[in-house]
């Protein structure tokens, strides 16, 4: 059994599609506490197997069909490529996960988890032969251009992206900073390809963010899970027990993040949890059977909890949400997550390339798995488009505006009543499902109150 505080730091990745990939470029994956990663992970150069382990006979086929298109096909072609192109097939073809980082990737991977780099900020994965916007990274050309979570990306300027390798498909996508590229993609409910033309711009993620709703409830904002997210998750929750003196609730927002670091799920959900199983992998070799167990204390003070997810949510984000779902310690609110439940192990060649491979599979506390079933949350909130009306209080009839009303004999008795800040009511227009979410928060707080009142 490891604690997370015990361990060090690796490159055990999570993230959808990792690959340098995620946003065409942040591969999200992005990085996390390092002390997180176990430290039994393989992250050093792999032994070459002997000859014993080698199907000899399957081999000879390889070397007569590597020779055949040597010499026969209709253009010269290098052994270098022909033997990349083999290796990129045979990781190709086990998942949508496992891939081959030739040095170029695995160096653009490895300043990924770091949060930054160049490109459009979209976190994709392959689906069917077609680029599949997992979600967009905030506040990044992607995100201000319209780009949504389950886009299916056709064209990449003038060409198809049908069959073409994930990691091609994201060098596609990076480029000269102001530099412009046009995105032909297809989206549901559109009768036809969509064509988005972004400019290219250097990617700096802040994966956490916080601000204050109303006076005492929070919000924090995690839109990727990098190496420092742990630590900056508990610096922003220092602020904001700052400001509010005592946080009475807390929205922590996962949506349209897409992953990333194992580690940091970990260190996230911990950060909300006492003790307990957070999350546990299972995999064939020992270095990928791992438990991650909570520690003391929870850092807001089990304080009411309400996490917010959606279709864009995706591994490493799951993975918080199922451990504080199972542990009943946060509401679940939103739309059902992006289902993988898979952990990618990244493992150094000796020609400064890599390979991302898939290893285990993760469960959450209760022993599920949320492979292409994701999370599903307790409170469903579907996609709406909400618009506040203006003076609504002004033009509703009330018992005080009609003529020879009774007095309230107790007017101006009732402390309870307060009227909602300005904030919160704009959140109606601008984010509905944060307003719903504080609300909710509102509601538990409040039941939390009387019942205690009434012992």
């Amino acid at each position: 059994m490891i604690s997370f505080r015990s361990s060090v730091a690796g490159l055990f990745a999570i993230a959808c599609s990792f690959a340098p990939f995620a946003q065409e470029g942040p591969s999200p994956e992005p990085a996390p506490l390092p002390e997180a990663t176990p430290s039994s992970l393989p992250t050093s150069p792999t032994s070459a197997p002997t000859a014993e382990d080698l199907p000899l006979e399957d081999i000879r086929v390889f070397v007569e069909i590597f020779h055949k298109v040597k010499k026969d096909y209709v253009e010269e072609i290098s052994d270098k490529q022909l033997l990349e192109d083999a290796i990129k097939g045979m990781l190709a073809g086990l998942d949508p996960h496992s891939s081959y980082l030739d040095a170029e990737a695995y160096d653009e991977l490895q300043q990924g988890t770091i949060g930054e780099f160049g490109g459009l900020g979209i976190e994709v994965g392959t689906d069917d032969g077609l680029i599949k916007v997992i979600a967009p990274i905030d506040d990044t050309p992607a995100s201000r251009g319209g780009i949504l979570a389950g886009d299916t990306i056709i064209r990449i300027d003038d060409s198809p992206v049908r069959g073409m390798a994930s990691n091609d498909a994201i060098k596609k996508m990076r480029g000269k900073v102001g530099s412009k590229i046009k995105l032909t993609l297809v989206r549901e409910g559109s009768a036809k390809p969509l064509e988005i033309t972004l400019v290219r711009d250097l990617i700096k993620i802040k994966s956490v963010r916080s601000r204050m709703l109303e006076p005492g409830f929070g919000y924090v904002r995690i839109s990727a899970f990098q190496g420092h997210t742990g630590e900056d998750l508990i610096s922003e929750l220092a602020k904001l027990k700052a400001d509010a003196g005592m946080l009475k609730g807390l929205v922590l927002d996962l949506r349209n993040n897409p992953g990333g670091l194992l580690g940091a799920a970990v260190s996230v959900s911990d950060a909300f949890l006492d003790t307990g199983k957070i999350v546990y992998t299972e995999g064939r070799v020992n270095d990928a059977k791992l438990q991650f167990d909570a520690k003391p204390p929870d850092l807001i003070d089990g304080a009411p909890l309400i996490v917010l997810v959606n279709e864009g949510s995706a591994s490493a984000s799951e993975i918080v949400a199922g451990a504080l779902q199972d542990r009943q310690r946060a509401v679940i609110m939103g739309r059902q997550t992006f289902g993988k439940g898979s952990v990618q192990t990244i493992l150094p060649m000796n020609n400064k390339a890599a390979i991302k491979i898939t290893t285990a599979r993760y469960f959450t506390p209760s022993g599920r798995s949320i492979q292409a079933e994701g999370i599903k949350p307790d409170i469903l909130i579907e996609k709406v488009r909400i618009e506040a009306t203006e003076n609504a209080e002004d033009s509703a009839v009330t018992e005080a505006l009609l003529s020879r009303h009774l007095d309230n004999p107790t007017k101006g008795s009732d402390k309870s009543a307060s009227p909602t800040p300005p904030p919160a009511a704009e959140l109606v227009a601008t984010d509905y499902e944060v307003y719903e979410a504080l609300n909710m928060l509102k509601g538990m707080v409040l039941l939390h109150a009387r019942s205690s009142a009434s012992k």
